[in-house]
């Protein structure tokens, strides 16, 4: 199957979420909204569950390449950080799916999957890489972080000065997670960033 009937299919099972609970959702439905039989979607997925697993990982990844847009977006190191946490509440706000992964709080309407790896018989390398592990909240710290001190590093910068970047970026990672559980007053995730790193060593 083409890579792209694999996206119409998570495209339809993600608009298909915003309308209804998970539970409700049914395989004809997704199948019928992408335009291919339900046989087709059970060749790609395996099943429902299956298919909630690579919807969460491709939502995973989506807000992971936004991480990374972030993160190049400008030059100074500070606003960098800024920018990504900035994503990281917008995406958050924007999508269910961001919003409980990073939070590890899955509502009754989402699915659910199990992060741990299931057993996979599939033949579809992005199926197979949907049944391995998905990332936990923790997971997620330590992704952004350790992507946010590979950009920012120069070549050749001594471990003292890695370790102080190193925690500059977990705090920002963590105070933009904060922020998606409980938004920040008046200045929003911006002065509360910079506020964060003009206390931490630059």
């Amino acid at each position: 199957m083409m890579p792209a009937a694999r996206e119409s299919l998570l495209d339809a099972a993600y608009t298909a979420l915003a309308g209804r609970p998970w539970s409700t959702v049914r395989m004809v439905d997704v199948a019928a909204a992408a335009g291919v039989s339900r046989q087709t979607l059970y060749n790609e997925f395996g099943s429902k569950e299956g298919l909630a697993r690579a919807l969460v990982r491709r939502e995973a990844d989506g807000y992971l390449a936004g991480v990374e847009r972030a993160l190049a977006t400008h030059s100074d190191a500070r606003d960098r950080l800024t920018a990504t946490a900035e994503w990281t509440v917008s995406s958050a706000r924007e999508n269910a799916l961001v919003r409980a992964m990073l939070t590890g709080c899955w509502s009754e309407r989402l699915p659910s999957p199990t992060l741990s790896a299931v057993p996979s018989s599939s033949a579809v390398p992005a199926q197979r890489r949907a049944d391995g592990p998905l990332p936990s909240p923790g997971d997620f710290v330590a992704i952004v972080r350790d992507r946010a001190v590979v950009q920012l590093s120069a070549p050749g910068t001594p471990k003292s000065e890695t370790a102080d970047l190193t925690r500059s970026c977990e705090l920002v990672t963590r105070l933009a997670l904060s922020c998606v559980s409980a938004p920040p007053g008046e200045g929003g995730v911006a002065d509360l960033i910079r506020t964060a790193l003009s206390r931490q060593p630059a």
